[in-house]
């Protein structure tokens, strides 16, 4: 099973949110409808950035490495890099 990290965009207040699931479409139907208290009441959300992971550790891993950085320019120059490979 594959696991992604993301990133989203809040549309009203320009800020992001990061977290980590193995299923893109439902997670971010439920920040949509504000079924996450971490996002509830900020949206509506755009999915700004993805990366796969093989396994959720990995994924963990590196949302956490991503929350310790806490710089929105750093996130902004991530999203908007291309994608290696």
């Amino acid at each position: 099973m594959t696991y992604y990290l993301y990133i989203l965009c809040s549309q009203s207040t320009g800020r992001f949110y990061i977290g980590h699931t193995n299923n893109l479409a439902r997670r971010l139907t439920q920040h949509q409808r504000n079924q996450s208290l971490s996002t509830r009441c900020r949206g509506p959300w755009e999915l700004v950035y993805t990366e796969p992971h093989p396994t959720r550790a990995a994924a963990m891993r590196r949302e956490r490495a991503l929350k310790r950085v806490k710089s929105a320019a750093t996130l902004r120059k991530l999203i908007n890099s291309p994608m290696p490979g």
